[in-house]
């Protein structure tokens, strides 16, 4: 077995006490704070799958998709805060 499956394998059970952590957070900051965990994870796993392939595209991808994360993780924190 490939040492880069092994990684992304851990990486999905971590994604998992993540959606566990998003689903029993009591504040929606605590949901918040688990589903930017899970964006990070799942750029993680993109770039280990994208090494583990020898395919760039899943790099590619994963910039996009931390790019937007981001920017989606700003809005809701600012939505959160009750500011305009």
């Amino acid at each position: 077995m490939d040492v880069w499956f092994l990684t992304a394998g851990i990486l999905v059970l971590w994604i998992l006490i993540s959606c566990i952590r998003a689903i029993l957070g009591p504040t929606a900051p605590d949901r918040l704070v688990a589903l930017d965990t899970i964006n990070t994870l799942v750029v993680a796993s993109m770039i280990i799958l994208g090494v583990a392939y020898r395919e760039v595209i899943y790099i590619d991808v994963a910039i996009v998709y931390a790019l937007l994360s981001f920017v989606a993780t700003l809005y809701i924190a600012k939505y959160l805060e009750g500011g305009p």
